[in-house]
């Protein structure tokens, strides 16, 4: 399994992700792209702790997610599992097990500043810092998907699930848009992807 968990991940974080993970209680496994998380955690019945990260990740974003993940395992086994999921005690853990990747070694150093500013207060997903997720996305593979941003006002589009919407205003940060079917208004972050629909 280790073997096959550092194909994805910076090769110079490869003995910092070996100590975090080498606890006999913890599985780590490689999922197919699931389009609503990048990854979860959970305790299993045997008493067990699992971890799981969608393999389309680039290998920096699939980084933090392991990362991400395995705060959840440290915070609960820390604090309980009384604790909010995302809560100070996840975000706490999170941050201080991931400072000593925050290297040049690790992550490109367009990425430092980033990383260094998200992690004052991190989110319980990077896709909500704006800023970071789209610097994170030059890393992914080609794809034919349209970011809400680069779109006009207006125009017509897809989501994975089908739905089709119609992009409106910016509020402060996220974009409004009409779903066609219902007519109801949903907010969008300038970074999801979608696909242009032909008019």
């Amino acid at each position: 399994m280790q073997r096959t968990l550092f194909q994805y991940i910076p090769q110079e974080a490869k003995f910092l992700i070996q100590d975090l993970i080498s606890t006999d209680n913890l599985v780590v496994k490689i999922k197919g792209e699931r389009k609503t998380r990048h990854g979860d955690y959970r305790m299993l019945p045997n008493g067990k702790h699992q971890i799981t990260v969608n393999s389309n990740l680039n290998p920096y974003r699939f980084l933090i997610t392991l990362i991400h993940e395995i705060a959840h395992l440290e915070a609960y086994q820390k604090h309980g599992h009384f604790i909010k999921p995302h809560g100070k005690e996840w975000k706490l853990t999170f941050q201080h097990l991931m400072l000593p990747f925050l290297r040049p070694e690790i992550f490109p150093n367009n990425l430092l500043p980033l990383l260094a500013k998200h992690f004052r207060n991190p989110k319980a997903s990077s896709d909500t810092d704006a800023d970071l997720a789209l610097a994170l996305k030059q890393y992914d593979e080609e794809n034919d998907k349209t970011f809400i941003f680069e779109i006009e006002e207006g125009v017509t589009f897809k989501l994975y699930n089908g739905r089709i919407f119609r992009k409106g205003a910016k509020r402060r940060k996220r974009y409004e848009c009409l779903e066609i079917s219902s007519g109801k208004l949903y907010l969008f972050n300038p970074n999801a992807e979608v696909e242009l629909l032909e008019e």
